[in-house]
């Protein structure tokens, strides 16, 4: 068997075992890495670990520390709370609302399930304070946990441009997080407007937005310093293109210096299973690139004289395959797939990519992914067996329809 063939078996054992089984499929990557790059290729170690991710590990540890200290001192939850009162004597903006916030924190480098958990058991419990559909709130703050996720700071905008910035393709940054803006939103419209419900307050259960003193006053200088902290890293990184994993730490390290007995345990805060698993998946990524499989794969599709059709097919098997796997995993391996695909056709590379990072994010309301089991698990009120029946009825409606829109809207007209 040839090593192109070996390397993607591998690849699809990966994706099984570590949705079947509970192993970071990081852990499975960099196993698979080892075994095809040693036994299949003959590579030395430090051949295969050419292909690790050193910058985008400094920029994920970066941007996780710092909002797991800004969590401690309670800034997070502030910024929650100023949203969540906006919506006093206006409750039908509460979806908006939640969806706005949770676009925030991931576009300022929030991990998409770390938004999604912050904000679903508050959305769920205005859901069963004002009789609102659990549903539309639940699948509206994951929308806006994507809408926001693949901004230029946002750790899975970073990984997309870390990843592009390898190739002579040229995407800029803010396209693909205003294509990733502006889908979400729609897609949030549409499920507002068909799953509103009555907004009255139950008889004798009285609104529980936040008073201003408890979202307003009473900021401390902590809380005051990490909002300056975030909007020093926002500008550092957008308009100075300073690298954003070291303004990160830089101001982890500050906001702890100050506040060192609170802040003792925030490096529990990194998100070291999602820094496993892109560590892993891209370096064995990178071992694909040696044994020649992505070209080889690429190279087929492109000669199949159907680019628009293989574009199409693409959105569509990462969408099924992200809705029972990590989204983040699927990313990291379609991307340089679709590079020499891009490469050697007329169609948009913004578009195309844009369409893959649509299309693998928004079937993440699955109940089989994190975001999707937050929401069934944080339902109040509500008969589980029918919810979980609503739940699987919208992912798979979105699994079905969504890649085939975002390759309407995103890959067709750069065709045209």
């Amino acid at each position: 068997m040839s090593a192109e063939l070996i390397s993607i078996g591998a690849l699809a054992v990966m994706f099984v075992v570590a949705t079947v089984l509970p192993i970071n499929i990081g852990i499975l990557a960099f196993l698979g890495a080892f075994a095809v790059g040693t036994a299949s290729l003959g590579l030395s170690e430090d051949e295969i670990f050419a292909g690790f991710p050193a910058s985008l590990f400094v920029t994920i540890v970066g941007v996780t520390y710092l909002f797991a200290v800004a969590r401690r001192n309670g800034t997070v939850d502030l910024l929650v709370s100023a949203g969540v009162r906006l919506v006093r004597g206006e409750v039908a903006l509460i979806p908006w609302v939640l969806f706005a916030v949770a676009c925030v924190l991931t576009a300022f480098g929030t991990f998409t399930p770390a938004a999604v958990a912050l904000l679903v058991p508050v959305g769920m419990n205005f859901a069963h304070r004002h009789r609102m559909s659990p549903l539309m709130i639940g699948m509206m703050i994951i929308c806006g946990a994507h809408a926001g996720a693949f901004s230029p700071i946002a750790v899975s905008g970073v990984l997309v441009s870390g990843m592009l910035a390898e190739t002579s393709l040229a995407v800029a940054p803010h396209v693909l997080f205003l294509a990733s803006l502006g889908f979400n939103f729609a897609l949030s419209a549409v499920t507002f407007l068909l799953l509103r419900r009555s907004a009255t307050v139950p008889a004798g259960e009285p609104e529980e937005a936040p008073s201003v003193e408890q979202a307003g006053a009473g900021i401390t200088w902590r809380q005051w310093l990490t909002l300056a902290s975030l909007l020093a890293l926002a500008v550092g990184a957008l308009v100075f293109q300073l690298e954003i994993g070291i303004l990160a730490l830089a101001a982890g390290t500050l906001l702890t210096l100050v506040d060192m007995r609170a802040q003792a345990k925030a490096v529990e805060g990194i998100s070291w299973s999602t820094i496993l698993l892109v560590a892993g998946m891209v370096t064995y990524v990178g071992v694909l690139e040696k044994a020649g499989t992505i070209d080889l794969i690429s190279h087929q599709a492109a000669s199949s004289g159907a680019p628009l059709l293989v574009a199409l097919l693409l959105c569509i098997v990462v969408a099924v395959a992200s809705a029972f796997a990590s989204s983040t995993a699927i990313l990291t391996a379609i991307i340089p797939v679709a590079v020499p695909l891009l490469l050697s056709s007329h169609l948009s590379a913004a578009g195309l990519v844009a369409a893959l990072a649509v299309s693998t994010t928004i079937v993440d309301v699955s109940p089989f992914s994190t975001n999707g089991a937050l929401v069934l698990s944080n339902a109040r009120g509500v008969d589980k067996d029918a919810f979980y029946r609503q739940v699987i009825g919208y992912s798979a409606g979105v699994v079905a329809l969504g890649p085939v829109f975002a390759w309407g809207a995103l890959v067709l007209p750069g065709a045209m």
